[in-house]
C-alpha cells in the first residue's frame, strides 16, 4: 500500500532506504546488493545527502556517488525516487542554505548521482544566517529549470516550518512538501506536539529518521556491558529508565506477535498520524529483510497504545 508524499504526485511504500551507510559501513558491492533487494521488494524511495559520509576518513560524498553508479548500472532512474539534502558543512565551513551555495551544491549532487533531476531536495539543517525567502527562491529556480521536482525540510521546528510555509504562500514560492525529523519510540519531542499538529494541518509528508534509535530499539542493549563496541556510545543516551520501560513493552509485543523488536519499532512509527514513511538503513540483507517486514507489519491497537504509553 503506497502513501502520497505530502501534496506531491509521488507515491511511495512506507519505508525509505537510508543512504547514510552507503560507502561507509556498507561497501560498494554490499550497497548495490541492498539497493537491488530494496527495489525488488517494491520499494522506491532512497534518501541520501551530500554530506554522507564525509565523516569517515577518505570519504567524499560517497553515498551519492554509489547511488549514481548503481542507477547507471541498473538503468532504473525512472523507477526509483531519489531524495537528497543540501545545507550541511561539506567543506564550506558552515551550515549553508544561501542561494549561491544551493546553486553550487545541486550541480555537484546531480553529477555524483548521474541524473539530471532530484525528486525531493531537502534543506538538511536550518541556516539562521540566510532568509527563508532567499532559500525558497533558489529552490524555485531549480524547480523551473527541471533540476528538482519537490522540496522538503529537515530538522525544522514548528516555528521555522510555519515561517517557511507562510513565506511560500505570501511570496508565491514553492513550499516544503515534506519534513524529515528524528522520531522513534524513545525520541519523540522533535515531532509530537506542535510539529505534528502543523504537518497534519498543512498536509506535509513526514519521512522521519532514526526509527531504531541508533539500534537501541533492537533490544540488544540493556546493560552497560552491552554498550561495548562501535555503536555503544551512540546508544548510551537511550539506556535509562524510560528506555528500559520501552524495551519491556517491546518484549511483550514481540511475544504476542512473533515479530522482532526492530520490526515492531518501525511499525509503530508508520502507524503514527502524519508519518508517510520512516527512513531506516541496513548494512546486510538480513537487516533489510527485517526492516521490510516491519514496514508490512500492522500492530493491534492495544499494542500501539502499550508502546506509546511506555515511551511517554
Amino acid at each position: 500500500m503506497t502513501r502520497r508524499l505530502g501534496q506531491t504526485d509521488i507515491e511511495i511504500a512506507p519505508l525509505v532506504f537510508g543512504g547514510n551507510v552507503l560507502g561507509w559501513t556498507a561497501d560498494e558491492p554490499t550497497s548495490f546488493a541492498l539497493l537491488d533487494a530494496f527495489v525488488a521488494e517494491g520499494f522506491t524511495a532512497i534518501d541520501t545527502a551530500d554530506v554522507y559520509s564525509r565523516w569517515a576518513p577518505g570519504n567524499d560524498s560517497e553515498s551519492e556517488r554509489i547511488i549514481g553508479r548503481w542507477l547507471k548500472a541498473r538503468g532504473n532512474r525512472d523507477r526509483v525516487h531519489i531524495f537528497t539534502k543540501v545545507g550541511s558543512d561539506v567543506g564550506q565551513g558552515k551550515k549553508d542554505l544561501s542561494a549561491k551555495w544551493i546553486e553550487h551544491a545541486i550541480e555537484a549532487s546531480l553529477q555524483r548521482l548521474q541524473t539530471d533531476y532530484i525528486d525531493l531536495y531537502q534543506s538538511h539543517w536550518p541556516d539562521p544566517t540566510v532568509s527563508q525567502e532567499e532559500t525558497l527562491a533558489a529552490y524555485d529556480r531549480l524547480i523551473k529549470a527541471g533540476k528538482v521536482r519537490f522540496i522538503g525540510a529537515s530538522n525544522y521546528d514548528a516555528a521555522l516550518l510555519s515561517e517557511a510555509l507562510t513565506t511560500s504562500k505570501e511570496k508565491g514560492l514553492p513550499r516544503y512538501q515534506t519534513l524529515q525529523n528524528e522520531y522513534n519510540l524513545h525520541k519523540r519531542d522533535a515531532f509530537e506536539g506542535e510539529v505534528q499538529d502543523l504537518v497534519l494541518r498543512e498536509g506535509l509528508g513526514v519521512i522521519s529518521y532514526y526509527a531504531l534509535a541508533a539500534g537501541f530499539l533492537t533490544g540488544k542493549y540493556r546493560t552497560e556491558a552491552d554498550l561495548k563496541g562501535a555503536r555503544g556510545e551512540s546508544v548510551r543516551r537511550y539506556l535509562n529508565e524510560r528506555g528500559l520501560r520501552i524495551l519491556a513493552a517491546l518484549d511483550a509485543v514481540a511475544e504476542r506477535t512473533g515479530a522482532a523488536h526492530s520490526e515492531i519499532a518501525v511499525a509503530w512509527v508508520i502507524a503514527q498520524p502524519g508519518i508517510t514513511a520512516p527512513i531506516s538503513s541496513a548494512t546486510s540483507l538480513a537487516q533489510l529483510a527485517s526492516l521490510i517486514r516491519g514496514a508490512r507489519l500492522t500492530l493491534a491497537r492495544e499494542d500501539i497504545e502499550l508502546l506509546t504509553d511506555a515511551g511517554r
